[in-house]
C-alpha cells in the first residue's frame, strides 16, 4: 500500500452518495489503491478490506457514506450547516476522473479559470481578473481559508435570476477534502455551502463526490444537480488533459500568479505534511 503517513491513512474517505446508494448491495471500490468492499444495510454503513475479513471504520454523515483504513481513525471534518434544518442536502453525483484527486481539489480552488471554462455562468470576459483575496491557516483545525474572494457571474448559482458578485470563502479541510461556502441569493445574511469530497482510488485517477448544501427554494433537486454536473462537466476535460496527472509539488514545475496564491499555499501545505499520494516532487 503506497501511503506514508498517518496525516493520510488516519483520514476518513467518501465512497459513496447516500441517495444513489441500494440498501443491502455489497459494493467495490478502492482507496488510496487498496481494495475494498462496502455496503448499507437500513442505513448503517458496513466496510471492509477485499481480500479479509476484518472490518474497516465507517459512517454514514453529511449524504455521503465514509470509510477509513485507519484502526484509530481522527474525526470527521466538522461541516455545522449540515445540521440546519431548513437547508437542501443534495448529491450532484459521483464522478469519476482519470487524474490525481489532488489535481480535481487544486482545480475546485481556481477562480481565474471561470470566464474562461464556465463561460456566461461562472465568468465572462472582459471580466477576467481575479481580485486580491486572503490565505490564512487555522492552526488549530489545521485548515486553509482563502476569504475576501469575489467574482462577477453571470449565473452564479442555479437560483440566481441575474449577475452578481459573488462572495467566496474556500476551505481546504483536509488533502482531499475542499468546501465552498458562497454568497445565497435567497438569503442575504447567510451562505450556501458546497462540499469536494474526493475518493482518492489509484495514484492518478479518483472520484469526486459532490454534496451540495444548499438554501433554495425555487429549484428541484434534478434543477439542482443539473446545473452543478454541468460545471463538473466543464471541467472534466481540463482535468484529464494535466501532464503530469499526478500534482507537482516542486514549485520549480509549474509557476504560480497571484491568482494562484491559494493553490500555492494548498501545495505547500502538502509538501509539509509529507503527503506524496497522488504527488510529484520531481
Amino acid at each position: 500500500m503506497h501511503v506514508e503517513n498517518s496525516f493520510v491513512i488516519d483520514d476518513w474517505y467518501p465512497v459513496g452518495a447516500l441517495a444513489e446508494t441500494v440498501s443491502g448491495r455489497k459494493y467495490h471500490t478502492r482507496i488510496l489503491g487498496t481494495a475494498i468492499w462496502y455496503q448499507l444495510t437500513d442505513d448503517v454503513v458496513s466496510a471492509g478490506l477485499a481480500d479479509h475479513t476484518a472490518k474497516l471504520a465507517s459512517k454514514n454523515i453529511y449524504g455521503l457514506l465514509w470509510v477509513s483504513l485507519s484502526d484509530n481513525p481522527r474525526d470527521v471534518i466538522a461541516i455545522p450547516e449540515f445540521a440546519e434544518a431548513d437547508r437542501r442536502v443534495v448529491s450532484a453525483g459521483s464522478i469519476r476522473v482519470a487524474t490525481s484527486g489532488l489535481r480535481v481539489i487544486e482545480n475546485f480552488l481556481d477562480m481565474a479559470h471561470f470566464p474562461f471554462v464556465h463561460t456566461d455562468i461562472l465568468g465572462a470576459e472582459p471580466l477576467t481578473e481575479v481580485a486580491a483575496y486572503d490565505v490564512e491557516i487555522d492552526e488549530a483545525a489545521d485548515e486553509i481559508l482563502a476569504v475576501n474572494c469575489r467574482f462577477p457571474q453571470p449565473k452564479g448559482s442555479a437560483a440566481a435570476s441575474e449577475p452578481v458578485e459573488m462572495q467566496y470563502v474556500y476551505r481546504i479541510a483536509r488533502p482531499f477534502i475542499a468546501i465552498l461556502y458562497k454568497t445565497c441569493v435567497i438569503d442575504a445574511n447567510r451562505l450556501d455551502v458546497l462540499g469536494l469530497f474526493v475518493q482518492p482510488v489509484d495514484q492518478e485517477s479518483c472520484i469526486a463526490h459532490t454534496i451540495m448544501c444548499y438554501l433554495d427554494d425555487i429549484n428541484t433537486d434534478k434543477q439542482l444537480r443539473d446545473f452543478q454536473q454541468r460545471i463538473f462537466g466543464q471541467d472534466i476535460m481540463i482535468l484529464i488533459n494535466q501532464v503530469p496527472k499526478a500534482l507537482p509539488l516542486d514549485p520549480r514545475h509549474e509557476t504560480p500568479v497571484r491568482a494562484d496564491a491559494l493553490s500555492s499555499a494548498y501545495r505547500r501545505w502538502l509538501k509539509d505534511r509529507n503527503v506524496t499520494f497522488g504527488t510529484t516532487r520531481g
